[in-house]
């Protein structure tokens, strides 16, 4: 499929999540949405014969995404609204034969936490899409694992490029196992420093994107589109890493960095450490207030049903892992964690609580 004719007068406004922060509305063009369907389309393979069962609001980014690239082609989407009742999903995945099904890493969390994939018939299920923030390695196999026939993207976008900027190929998962893979068709994406330099391979530093998929900017906010939209890139606000493959690694956000002393953390490094454990369903990081440090980790962590998981196991399994500013201080074992409609962890509702 190719993007049809379009220009780049508004079309939609999406607003993002606001899991660090007020809700931003993102003006989208109508190029944007052709150029994001055509690319999506063209990597997933999508045709009439396609179903996918949507969990996702199409009022945000992914979900909207889901909505138009199914439509464009002819395809089939089965609503599920909600999560509340997994199993319920699953059935409905297997009873319409769903070729495609996505999600973000707290819904797969939840899936294999709660229910038994191995149980229903998901022969026809040909791939599975996962954004929306990073998701841990440790979850990424147990996914593999749980359907081994599905071909599983790991992608990462924004709302701000309409919805997606990255996939890794299934074929390269297990040699780029934690990476979130490279620009999509049409898509230029860098990684910049601080001063605006292009970085080399494998330095850490801001992401940057450029396509036709990029917003027009934030609806009524000039201040904000002006820093984030320079020089044609768009300066995304995430932090990571190119290897010398062109493959992306995503760090965290910037304004989730972690400052323990002189240190500087990225939650995702802890929270891939405590994903590995027996016991652990979700894991959430963030830094709290403390007179020495600055800041030190704290850890809100779901266990799994049955299991016995205290923060002494916690902290010791990331003392074998973990530099020692990193091994979080705290520990706060909660049933849930706060999320958006779209299944995002809110950090900014951890902190107050934290």
């Amino acid at each position: 499929m190719t993007a049809p004719d379009a220009d780049d007068s508004p079309a939609l406004i999406l607003y993002t999540s606001g899991t660090t922060g007020r809700p931003k509305g993102v003006t989208l063009s109508h190029r944007s949405l052709a150029s994001n369907v055509a690319s999506i389309v063209r990597y997933l393979g999508l045709g009439p014969a396609d179903c996918v069962v949507s969990v996702l609001p199409f009022y945000y980014a992914y979900g909207n995404s889901v909505l138009n690239t199914h439509l464009a082609v002819g395809a089939r989407v089965v609503l599920e609204p909600n999560l509340v009742f997994p199993h319920a999903v699953v059935e409905t995945m297997a009873r319409e034969r769903a070729s495609g099904f996505s999600g973000v890493p707290s819904t797969f969390a939840l899936l294999l936490a709660r229910v038994d994939l191995g149980r229903y018939d998901l022969e026809a299920l040909r791939y599975v899409t996962q954004a929306g923030g990073p998701m841990p390695v440790a979850t990424t196999r147990k996914l593999r694992a749980a359907l081994p026939r599905a071909r599983l993207f790991v992608m990462y976008g924004q709302t701000e490029a309409t919805a997606r900027l990255t996939s890794l190929p299934p074929d390269w998962l297990d040699r780029k196992i934690g990476s979130v893979g490279l620009a999509i068709p049409d898509v230029e994406i860098e990684v910049g420093s601080e001063a605006g330099a292009r970085l080399s391979a494998d330095r850490i530093g801001e992401i940057w994107a450029r396509g036709p998929n990029v917003m027009l900017g934030y609806w009524r906010d000039d201040a904000q589109t002006s820093e984030v939209l320079r020089d044609g890139w768009l300066r995304t606000g995430d932090v990571g890493r190119i290897d010398a493959d062109g493959f992306l690694y995503l760090e965290g956000r910037r304004t989730d960095m972690i400052k323990v002393g002189a240190h500087r953390i990225y939650p995702k490094d802890v929270e891939e450490a405590i994903a590995e454990l027996p016991g652990i369903a979700e894991v959430a990081v963030i830094g709290v207030d403390d007179e020495m440090l600055g800041q030190v980790v704290k850890a809100f962590v779901v266990r799994l049903s049955g299991s016995a998981l205290d923060s002494v196991a916690v902290q010791a399994h990331c003392r074998d892992r973990l530099a020692s500013f990193k091994i979080p201080r705290q520990v706060e074992f909660v049933d849930a964690l706060p999320k958006t409609d779209s299944g995002k962890v809110k950090r900014v509702a951890l902190a107050g609580a934290g």
